[in-house]
Order: structure tokens, then C-alpha cells, then sequence
């Protein structure tokens, strides 16, 4: 199982919301990729950037900031934040970014997603954020009718990734990860999930590293590593015995 610290952008700073509200931001650091070093140096192999301002832009509004991190860290960069467009997945893909993440898109354009899920083959992941089990987006300001498991089955044959699922009541609260929903999903897709939301510390790794073989592709982490709740070498290490 991956695990893969968070860097979320906001004006150009690392930063956590709590569910999601960009009122409700805590700054870590003005400095992303030197952000991006210290979790390779401790052992990440992969990791998850947001461009925050992006999401409800509806394109990139911290171009510099990523591209800063894409050249700062060895290892793989997965990607989300306002990429609606084929210009931005090109464009991010040509610059060196491992995986693009689409969550609005997925929701109002599917189509693209599947288009662009075929043509950059293990190259797109769909965002099914949920809010009472209905999914959430345009940066989680909008709340659907569609259940998440309903929109995630859409792309079962297009070629997709993963499914990044997060469950925006516990994001950025350390409240913990919301396990069932997520081991529930899993089991009822045929595409790999990655967890997101409220992991607060190795309890959270351990429960969903036991369901590894089900489906559960890796986890998403932010507070917890920056108020240093989890020592994320620690975390690697747990998840690779998954």
C-alpha cells in the first residue's frame, strides 16, 4: 500500500483546510519543493499535491509552486486542482507529473475523463469526494445527488487509475479516516481506491493497510504528518508490509 503525503497550495504556501473550507487554512511552510524534499528524504516515493486556488478556479493558479515540486522530488507526482481541460492534462503530463487528478470533471464531463483515461493509459485518477455519501465538488462548494459509488462505477471500463475517495467531514480534522466507506467502496469497484480524509495517526495505516488485498490502492496524509501526529518513514514502512 502507497502512502503518500499531501502538499496543498494555497497562494503559492503549503497548507491544510479543515473540510475543505478555504477560510479555514492552516500555513505550514512557504516553501513547497523544499516541502516536497523532506518527505522524499524521509522515505516517500510518491506524492499528492492539490492546487487549492485551482479547484475552484477552474484552472492553475500555482503553476510555479508545482512545477517547483515536480523538479524537487525523485519520486512520482500525483497532481489535482482545476485540470478541466485536455491543454492542462497535456501540459502537466509534458512537465513530468506522474497522475492527474479529476474530480469536477469526472462529475460534469465524463466523457473527457474516459477520453483522457484511454489515450494517457494509468495516467488519470477520478476524485469521488463525499459529503453525506453524495459527491462533492467545484473545490467541495457543491454538493451533487450522485451517491459516490454510482459515479466511481462510470469509469470501471475506461482505463482509470484509481479512485481517490475522501470523505470531506473528516478532512483536515484528525478525527480519523473514515475506514468502512472506504473498504465499502473498494469492494464494490473495479478500480483501486486510495484513502483520504482525517488519517490522524498508524492506527489509520494499519486498519487500511489490512484491507490492502481488497482493493485499497494507498492513503492520502496531511495534518497528521505536519503537526507531527505520524512519522511518515514509520507509516511507509507499515504499508509496505501490506
Amino acid at each position: 500500500m502507497i502512502v503518500f503525503p499531501a502538499i496543498d497550495l494555497k497562494g503559492g504556501q503549503v497548507v491544510r483546510l479543515a473540510e475543505g473550507d478555504m477560510a479555514r487554512a492552516t500555513v505550514y511552510g512557504d516553501d513547497p519543493a523544499a516541502q516536497a524534499l523532506l518527505f522524499a528524504e524521509a522515505g516517500a516515493e510518491h506524492l499528492h499535491v492539490v492546487d487549492l486556488d485551482g479547484s475552484f478556479a477552474g484552472k492553475a493558479e500555482n503553476r510555479e509552486a508545482v512545477e517547483a515540486i515536480v523538479a524537487a522530488f525523485p519520486g512520482y507526482v500525483q497532481l489535482g486542482g482545476g485540470i478541466r481541460t485536455r491543454e492542462a492534462v497535456e501540459g502537466w503530463f509534458d512537465l513530468g507529473v506522474a497522475r492527474i487528478v479529476m474530480g469536477t470533471a469526472a462529475l460534469k464531463d465524463p466523457q473527457f475523463v474516459r477520453d483522457m483515461a484511454r489515450e494517457f493509459e494509468g495516467g488519470i485518477v477520478v476524485a469521488v469526494d463525499a459529503k453525506d455519501g453524495m459527491v462533492a465538488t467545484e473545490g467541495w462548494a457543491e454538493v451533487s445527488d450522485v451517491p459516490v459509488a454510482d459515479l466511481a462505477r462510470r469509469f470501471e471500463d475506461a482505463g482509470v487509475a484509481s479512485v481517490l475517495f475522501t470523505d470531506i467531514g473528516r478532512d483536515g480534522l484528525l478525527k480519523g479516516c473514515n475506514i468502512d466507506a472506504t473498504v465499502d467502496l473498494a469492494r464494490r469497484v473495479d478500480i483501486p481506491v486510495i484513502a483520504s480524509g482525517g488519517v490522524k495517526g498508524l492506527d489509520d495505516i494499519h486498519l487500511l493497510a489490512l484491507h490492502a488485498h481488497e482493493g485499497i490502492e494507498g492513503v492520502i496524509t496531511g495534518r497528521a504528518l505536519y503537526d507531527g501526529r505520524l512519522d511518515l518513514a514509520t507509516a511507509i514502512a507499515m504499508a509496505g508490509r501490506a
